[in-house]
């Protein structure tokens, strides 16, 4: 009688990624078996050799510090909504007591030089410059026809659909800014009406990182809404 040879056990090879599979899948593995935690050892970054849970302990630690530092910012982040929100609701009861379009104006150019500190502003309106004599706002006022071709230069944004914020060709900046033009690093351009149908406002600042095109625009946009809604009764 044959007998057929039994084939000899192969161990199945224990690779590094299927350890970190398993201690990954099995988390409490040396809550169970706390023997080879006391040997294991991990190199430091600065030399010599830490235990495994001083290195838990310092990789809890440095998360840690990271959540308090999201946590600081969030707040921070609050904190400056709550002040905008505040600005903006100071704006519109300003616009509501405004009596006339000069005093509307003139509210507006207040909420830019002491309410969002704004280091320049323009408020540019369109239509027959004749008919807004009586609108004394000095530089922060200025009436033109939208087809002028000073307006040249700010085509694509009266054809678009919201603010825009960055810096501008020097076209636009000498136009809106005149003497203080090299001043200003970065602007915001706020639409006022649909597709800028009563003008816009361009609000300056001497920092070039104050207003960039990856920034918030949602104060920007209700800032335009306000001043539009307020200009449409005159």
């Amino acid at each position: 009688m044959s007998t057929q040879a039994k084939p000899e056990y192969v161990e199945e090879e224990l690779t590094e990624e299927a350890i970190c599979t398993y201690l990954t899948a099995h988390p409490d593995f040396f809550e169970r078996n706390p023997k080879p935690l006391a040997k294991l050892r991990i190199p430091h970054e600065i030399g010599g050799t830490v235990s495994l849970v001083e290195r838990q302990v310092s990789m809890l630690r440095q998360k840690e510090l990271k959540l308090e530092r999201q946590l600081r910012d969030l707040i921070q982040v609050a904190r400056d909504n709550d002040l905008l929100a505040a600005k903006i609701h100071e704006l519109a009861m300003h616009l509501l007591a405004a009596d006339g379009l000069n005093a509307t104006v003139a509210a507006v150019e207040e909420a830019m030089r002491s309410g969002f500190d704004a280091d320049q502003a323009v408020l540019i309106l369109f239509g027959n410059p004749d008919n807004f004599d009586d609108v004394d706002a000095g530089r922060f006022f200025r009436a033109i026809q939208r087809d002028d071709e000073a307006l040249q230069p700010f085509a694509t944004f009266l054809k678009g659909s919201g603010p825009r914020c960055g810096q501008v060709r020097d076209s636009q900046r000498n136009f809106l800014f005149r003497a203080d033009a090299e001043d200003i690093g970065s602007v915001a351009l706020v639409p006022l009406g649909s597709k800028a149908s009563i003008g816009f406002l361009a609000i300056g600042s001497v920092d070039a990182k104050r207003f960039h095109p990856g920034m918030s625009i949602d104060f920007l946009t209700r800032v335009g809404d306000l001043i539009s809604g307020a200009l449409n009764r005159y």
